[in-house]
């Protein structure tokens, strides 16, 4: 792929007519009119996405991207390197948090090894590694444009695969130490804003860490041009990607244009995962019609991303895990009111006088 393939993806965007007919299913059903809140809107999407009024979401998946990256060599975090090919050898024995999260629960975990900073790719682990880590970006760009563009492609087959499978709707986490520095150095590239805005402690760093971490990534924005206040284009996105980002989040971008491309819900997890589909979406736009917000996360970023993404998440938990634990936790809630939406007693059956809907939503 080149950046140019990149840029002319074009997807078609869900059907206005199918959203509208779910809409109606759930005022028939006997229940006060938007009785089931965000929920309501997020089944109507998923089924606009789909195609279908009643849309398929009992075959799930998760897809977890894992790589390392240059910039801990600054001392921006709590741990070294080595956690994240510990921590992907427990994701691919399904052992670690979210394996234990989802253990016995109808889910699909697809664990990727896109650059993981070691010679082997753990047992359970698909081996995609592009290289043994992105560089530290405040010496050279964190990936050339070609590693960039082929963890985007890794993300997009990933989807293919999952497609392939009839996987009905997918959820996005990753594993990097120091993914929270490069996250959040994309997200005030793309939005302008200055380190300090965004810059949380991530996985426990004391003040003294997190000003080391303020520093470094402002330094990063001044490195490779990225001002308060700039006006990004899907070129600047592009940039601030490959000079600042990681592969994980190139990858995870792929996995967000890919649930356009092929029409599968895709939904977001935390900052990593959101910074992710922000940049999805300024190189492929109509690709944000397929996200699915889960949760508000910790990270000082998310407000912003869903506000960008005019999105609105359904947990509010406080969750800082990661792994894509905050995005399978949304799956019994879904699954919950797809139940709803599909058995729901409806008015006509149960001879009660229907609520009337006095203006739109």
């Amino acid at each position: 792929m080149t950046y140019e393939q990149l840029t002319d993806i074009r997807i078609e965007q869900p059907d206005e007519t199918i959203r509208a007919c779910a809409r109606s299913r759930w005022d028939h059903i006997a229940k006060p009119i938007d009785g089931m809140g965000e929920f309501e809107k997020l089944i109507c999407r998923i089924a606009a996405v789909q195609g279908r009024e009643v849309p398929q979401i009992d075959q799930k998946a998760l897809i977890i991207m894992c790589a390392d990256n240059g910039i801990v060599e600054e001392g921006v975090t709590q741990t070294g390197w080595e956690v994240t090919r510990d921590v992907a050898t427990l994701m691919g024995q399904r052992k670690s948090s979210v394996g234990i999260l989802t253990s016995g629960f109808p889910c699909e975990i697809f664990v990727y090894d896109v650059g993981i900073r070691a010679d082997e790719t753990p047992e359970g682990v698909i081996d995609k590694k592009i290289c043994k880590g992105t560089a530290n970006f405040l010496k050279q760009p964190a990936m050339t444009q070609q590693q960039c563009l082929e963890a985007i492609q890794t993300g997009i087959d990933a989807v293919s695969h999952c497609s392939k499978q009839e996987i009905g709707i997918i959820a996005t986490g990753e594993m990097g130490i120091g993914n929270t520095t490069t996250s959040t150095a994309v997200l005030c590239a793309l939005t302008g804003s200055e380190a300090k805005t965004y810059t949380g402690k991530g996985s426990g760093l004391t003040d003294e860490g997190l000003q080391r971490k303020i520093r470094v990534i402002d330094e990063g924005l001044k490195r490779y041009g990225f001002l308060p206040d700039m006006h990004i284009t899907a070129k600047e996105a592009f940039a601030a990607l490959q000079n600042l980002g990681g592969l994980d989040i190139a990858a995870l971008t792929g996995v967000f244009i890919g649930g356009g491309i092929y029409h599968i819900p895709v939904v977001i997890d935390g900052l990593i995962s959101g910074v992710a589909a922000l940049v999805a979406k300024m190189l492929v736009p109509d690709c944000a019609f397929f996200m699915i917000p889960s949760h508000m996360g910790r990270e000082k970023g998310m407000a912003r991303i869903m506000e960008e993404l005019s999105l609105k998440p359904v947990i509010h938990g406080d969750l800082a895990l990661g792994e894509g634990s905050g995005a399978v936790m949304l799956f019994p809630l879904l699954d919950m009111a797809m139940h709803l939406y599909r058995q729901g007693t409806t008015f006509s059956s149960a001879d009660i006088d229907a609520y009337e809907r006095m203006e739109k939503r």
